[in-house]
């Protein structure tokens, strides 16, 4: 799968993928047209269009300490506010600055590990410049984001939370979040439902991997059942709701990436045949983050 995607990654939108029969993973369908959505219908439609970009999501409550020593960047996926950020950062001898350099590359100007000054340049066996102390000689390597959650299935209807908190404050969305140092995928997105929902689920199987290149995110999200039928909003929503799939808000959505998934997982059950499936979201660089429903979806496949 992974040599798979590293082949995808360079290709243009209109490849040709051959179905393959192994012990893993065999991809058979390949979207050769984006997915891109309506404003007015807020529904999946398969045509060329321009982009919009996605934002960043909500934030996750543990490892707090370990978070107030990072800098953020100025997209604040956490919540906080600047003053807040600032004040942590001043305070530990460990944390780093961070200014934008171009696109979602940031320029960190002091080392996270010793608070020494940084140096701007490509290390010896590398093609990219990267951040390098000065004095203890460390690389800060920055990496995308993992966002795991749950599409969580109850009586055919699927469970949304509406965010008590900003960005898309008062939009619905799954329950998801960061994925936390020593948990698996599939652990943080458990942990995610009962934050956000209250809700006590079992992982059936993943449903998505979605890609968004441009701010650094992969999103993982499971298909789960509940395993009592109880759920109610947690402190980051205002409202927990089971939704039947034609009453589903797809024009009150938080993210692009959960218009993606339900859009698909709409069509897998009205399909009967649930898939699994990997795509990139493409976006269009400084367009407003509540603009979410014109965007392309390329690569997608499903098995």
């Amino acid at each position: 799968m992974l040599k798979a995607i590293q082949i995808l990654g360079c290709c243009s939108s209109g490849f040709v993928w051959k179905p393959r029969s192994s012990g893993g993973l065999s991809f058979i369908s390949v979207s050769a047209k984006p997915l891109t959505y309506s404003l007015s219908s807020g529904r999946a439609t398969r045509m060329d269009s321009s982009f919009l970009p996605e934002f960043s999501p909500r934030r996750t409550r543990s490892l707090r300490a370990f978070r107030a020593s990072s800098a953020r960047s100025e997209s604040n996926p956490d919540g906080r506010n600047a003053s807040s950020s600032s004040v942590a950062v001043q305070s530990s001898a460990v944390s780093f600055s961070v200014s934008i350099m171009q696109g979602n590359v940031r320029k960190i100007n002091f080392c996270q590990w010793c608070g020494g000054p940084t140096k701007h340049e490509i290390p010896d066996g590398e093609e990219k410049m990267r951040p390098i102390c000065t004095v203890c000689g460390k690389i800060a390597y920055q990496n995308p984001k993992m966002v795991v959650g749950c599409l969580v299935e109850h009586d055919n209807k699927v469970l949304l939370c509406k965010r008590n908190i900003q960005p898309s404050f008062g939009l619905w969305t799954l329950p998801a979040g960061y994925m936390e140092i020593g948990e698996s995928a599939a652990e943080g997105a458990i942990r995610e439902t009962w934050e956000e929902a209250n809700a006590e689920v079992e992982v059936l199987s993943p449903f998505a991997q979605l890609d968004i290149p441009l701010i650094g995110q992969t999103y993982i999200i499971f298909l789960a059942n509940l395993k009592k039928p109880q759920f109610s909003p947690g402190p980051e929503s205002s409202e927990c709701q089971l939704f039947a799939l034609d009453d589903i808000p797809f024009n009150s959505l938080a993210f692009s990436s959960m218009l993606v998934t339900l859009n698909l997982y709409v069509e897998d059950v009205k399909a009967g045949k649930p898939k699994f499936h990997y795509g990139t979201i493409n976006k269009r660089p400084g367009t407003s983050p509540s603009d979410i429903h014109a965007f392309t979806l390329d690569y997608h496949l499903q098995s």
